[in-house]
């Protein structure tokens, strides 16, 4: 069988998967979570790959998210910066250029996985994010915190060991 290749990312190798032995590795307790969570999205035949946050001032967002995400944007749109982060772009829209009218943050928060839970709260708060609720266990078993960006935009930031995805929830 011919191992399919993921494309490699900055800074990382090629991997080299052979397809017919992901189901069982994607059912084995004893492979790490966040292995089976990575291995789990190539078999997947569809795939979120951008997600858009409006911004109302995009050097001040900029600042932020390079501050928070710890990465530098691509600037190859002039109205919008791209964040590449695993296995998505956050793209944050200049709301002002791109005639959308009066601004309006996202409704709902963004999720975000991360393995330093208390340095990403630490990088926020230095960015100028307001917390909105701290590092807390989550009545769905989550590790996380919720805070707003300069602009209004929820943001959740979720220690990647406790992610819940919506499986074997207790109300369920």
């Amino acid at each position: 069988m011919t191992p399919r290749r993921l494309p490699a990312r900055q800074g990382t190798s090629t991997v080299r998967i052979f397809v017919r032995h992901l189901p069982p590795i994607l059912d084995d307790p004893d492979v790490p979570r966040a292995v089976r969570l990575v291995l789990g999205d190539v078999t997947q035949t569809m795939r979120l790959f951008r997600i858009a946050v409006p911004t109302s001032n995009i050097d001040r967002g900029r600042a932020f998210y390079e501050q928070v995400l710890d990465t530098k944007a691509d600037d190859t749109v002039p109205t919008r910066l791209y964040f590449h982060l695993e296995g998505a772009i956050l793209a944050l829209v200049d709301w002002s250029v791109e005639g959308r009218g009066g601004f309006t943050p996202n409704p709902e928060h963004l999720y975000f996985g991360v393995h330093e839970l208390e340095q990403v709260q630490e990088r926020t708060m230095m960015a100028g994010a307001r917390i909105t609720s701290p590092i807390g266990v989550r009545d769905w078993g989550e590790r996380s915190f919720y805070c707003l960006d300069p602009d209004g935009n929820g943001l959740c930031f979720v220690d990647d060991e406790t992610l819940f995805l919506g499986e074997g929830a207790a109300w369920s």
